[in-house]
């Protein structure tokens, strides 16, 4: 049987979709069970060090991993389409559990990109800016931290019910 380009690209994204996932979700996890918690029992110079230092650089990881996941999980949809499988597709349990787990991983890729980004990127500048001039940041950053924090919050369980539906799916056929 010879092995075809198409399911090579197929093969290709599925596992970079696996790999971005993991980073993702691993991250988001990091982000609500290690360092919030960590955040809420250190010394304001430990916090400003972290937000200058290893949040934008976990962020970075964060939303870009995101952004491929989605990105290679709609290649991976649209190659159903391609290959003439997607008529009828919410009829069967595969369908019906990617249509749900990838549901929830494009809100869940939309708060990264639309609330948490945004507003931790508003909260590392006045961070920023606050240790620069050896002040305390403004008021106005605790808004900031709580919108991120919540649509962080959100994903964190937001995405067990998104991993049981593509878990779920993997026990489908896909052709």
């Amino acid at each position: 049987m010879e092995f075809q380009a198409d399911e090579f690209l197929i093969l290709l994204m599925r596992w970079i979709h696996f790999v971005s996932g993991v980073t993702w979700i691993g991250l988001l996890y990091y982000f609500n069970i290690v360092q919030a918690p960590f955040m809420k029992e250190t010394d304001a110079g430990t916090k400003s060090g972290v937000v200058q230092k290893l949040v934008p650089r976990a962020l970075w990881w964060f939303r870009y991993a995101a952004l491929v996941t989605v990105l290679s999980g709609l290649i991976i949809i649209s190659s159903h389409f391609m290959h003439g499988h997607g008529h009828g597709m919410l009829s069967t349990s595969w369908g019906i559990s990617i249509a749900i787990g990838g549901g929830l991983g494009i809100i869940m890729f939309l708060n990264v990109w639309l609330l948490i980004w945004p507003n931790q990127k508003v909260v590392i500048r006045m961070t920023t800016e606050a240790a620069a001039s050896k002040t305390s940041p403004s008021p106005e950053m605790a808004k900031h931290a709580r919108i991120a924090f919540l649509a962080s919050r959100t994903n964190f369980f937001l995405s067990f019910p998104m991993l049981f539906f593509m878990a779920t799916a993997s026990h489908y056929p896909l052709f």
